[in-house]
């Protein structure tokens, strides 16, 4: 292990300045456009559910199935998307076309008039999230030093989710603004999309060839055992873990509007966005483990909050500390993934993680469908608090050793 950590040191790439703190130009470029291509997003997303129950009357089920599949979806792809990047050698065209397909994606589904259209929608743009997300996340890893990796996802996460907090706002304004009129928000939607795509044409890449290391496979074996058993706590946290639309739906169930169930939406948001970058600096500094089991602790204590909640009231401080926890969880995440991978590798390991963790998304999404329309809204938060401490318990008690951690 000692050996593969001075070739992971030694191996990272040159022409990558810091513009500051350890913040390269492609970093900071990337980070913009992460920055728009969220806000775009996010004027969508909260929206979604609304538009799929309210104004197409589909069941919570398929808000189920719909976010299942999407997310679903990229996650799935990102293990190919990283392997295929490792064997080129190259991560900024799949970057580009996996951000491309995104933008297409989303002003169509004002069009849509059916629910099975906003999943075939919701199919295509969380495909471009698929073929972009785990090239993206190495290139990166690759544009930066190790010892201040969790720092750099941590700007990534906190400009990628600095776009979303002001995309909600903007989706906040425009109810205010003109009421209920998803299908024109959704139009709106597409410029700072496109304009995300266009930014990647000022990243720099150059290829890196490999000739005396194996090129990857697409296997879990190539990877040791510590590797594994994060795998495995991801994937049993991600089972309890369904899409946020439930959370969307839980808050209205308990009596918010829709612009203030947008209002706590931008509120965790915000959350996010700040506290991102100071959490992934901490992980530098005491170890990506103890910030994720840490993370999981809180986001078990948020859903069990959702959960027993009787009260509207009750919605504001929970969205708040979800944001937290993402802020803990998110960007550390793919850091550690990158740290446990050599550089011929990087891309495979962190699509290796999306693809376990989205597998799971899909079944989690169904499960919380179920929960709810059969035992209660409550039901699906229970779920996930339970599998989030067990992953927890995984997370602490699979690693008898200090080395690396």
């Amino acid at each position: 292990m000692a050996k593969l950590r001075n070739k992971r040191t030694t191996s990272e790439p040159a022409g990558n300045r810091a513009l500051f703190a350890g913040i390269s130009r492609n970093v900071f470029i990337l980070g913009v456009t992460s920055f728009l291509t969220d806000l775009s997003s996010e004027v969508i997303y909260p929206l979604v559910p609304l538009f799929l129950t309210s104004v197409l009357g589909a069941p919570f089920l398929v808000v189920g199935l719909i976010e299942g599949i999407a997310e679903s979806t990229a996650s799935t792809l990102k293990i190919f998307s990283g392997w295929l990047s490792d064997r080129m050698r190259r991560r900024r065209p799949l970057t580009i076309i996996g951000y491309g397909i995104s933008a297409l994606s989303k002003p169509l589904l004002a069009a849509a008039t059916v629910w099975p259209v906003v999943l075939l929608l919701r199919f295509g743009d969380r495909l471009g999230k698929g073929i972009r997300g785990a090239p993206r996340d190495a290139l990166i890893a690759d544009s930066c030093e190790p010892d201040c990796r969790g720092r750099v996802f941590g700007f990534h996460r906190a400009a990628d989710t600095a776009g979303a907090a002001l995309g909600a706002l903007l989706a906040l304004a425009a109810l205010g603004l003109i009421g209920e009129k998803y299908r024109a928000i959704f139009l709106l939607s597409a410029i700072p999309a496109v304009l995300g795509v266009a930014s990647l044409l000022l990243v720099r890449e150059r290829s890196r060839p490999h000739p005396q290391e194996e090129a990857p496979r697409l296997s879990i074996s190539q990877f040791d055992r510590k590797f594994k058993m994060f795998l495995l706590a991801s994937a049993v946290f991600a089972l309890g873990n369904s899409s946020d639309a439930f959370l969307i739906l839980r808050a209205r169930d308990l009596g918010l509007t829709a612009f203030a169930t947008v209002f706590a939406y931008v509120i965790y948001n915000l959350v996010y966005s700040i506290f991102s970058m100071p959490a992934g600096s901490l992980s530098d500094r005491i170890g990506r483990r103890r910030m994720i089991a840490a993370g999981f602790i809180v986001f078990s204590l948020v859903y069990l909050g959702f959960a027993l909640a009787r009260s509207s009231i009750m919605i504001w401080p929970l969205f708040a500390v979800y944001g937290l926890y993402m802020a803990m969880t998110e960007g550390v995440g793919k850091a550690f993934a990158a740290d446990m991978a050599p550089l011929n590798m990087r891309g495979t390991a962190i699509g290796t993680y999306h693809t376990t963790t989205g597998l799971l998304t899909f079944l989690s999404s169904l499960i919380a469908g179920l929960l709810w329309g059969s035992v209660g809204s409550f039901a699906p938060f229970l779920f996930g608090a339970v599998a989030g401490m067990a992953a927890t318990g995984i997370l602490i008690g699979a690693f008898k050793t200090k080395q690396l951690w």
